[in-house]
């Protein structure tokens, strides 16, 4: 069973430990039931590609591989720097991810329910 991911698709993130230490990239996909992300231009493998079709070319294409989450850090909107996460319940009732430098809100996870 996975665990939850403290990053999602579209976050800004910079790598904190690996071969690309320190660059920075957005997600473009997201494995929680493996913990696993991957990110813009981090992590290049080099895929030997078979051709399926008459009209496709086969050969070596460079692609990005996942890493695992814990290897990134999202970076704060407010204060531009990498920071850890925390999340809190806002007044109106709506959970919201939280800089734990900074304090300001990166985003909100989810809307209040509707009482009928």
């Amino acid at each position: 069973m996975g665990s939850k991911v403290h990053v999602k698709k579209d976050d800004v993130v910079v790598v904190i430990s690996g071969k690309d230490k320190g660059k920075k990239g957005k997600i473009l996909r997201v494995d929680p039931k493996n913990n696993r992300v991957v990110v813009e231009g981090i992590n290049i493998v080099k895929k030997h590609r078979k051709p399926r079709t008459a009209n496709q070319q086969g050969g070596i294409v460079e692609q990005e591989a996942f890493i695992h989450a814990s290897n990134v850090m999202l970076v704060c909107k407010k204060c531009n720097k990498p920071a850890r996460v925390s999340r809190k319940i806002l007044e109106n009732g709506d959970k919201a991810r939280v800089c734990k430098k900074c304090n300001g809100t990166i985003d909100i996870i989810k809307k209040a329910k509707k009482d009928k």
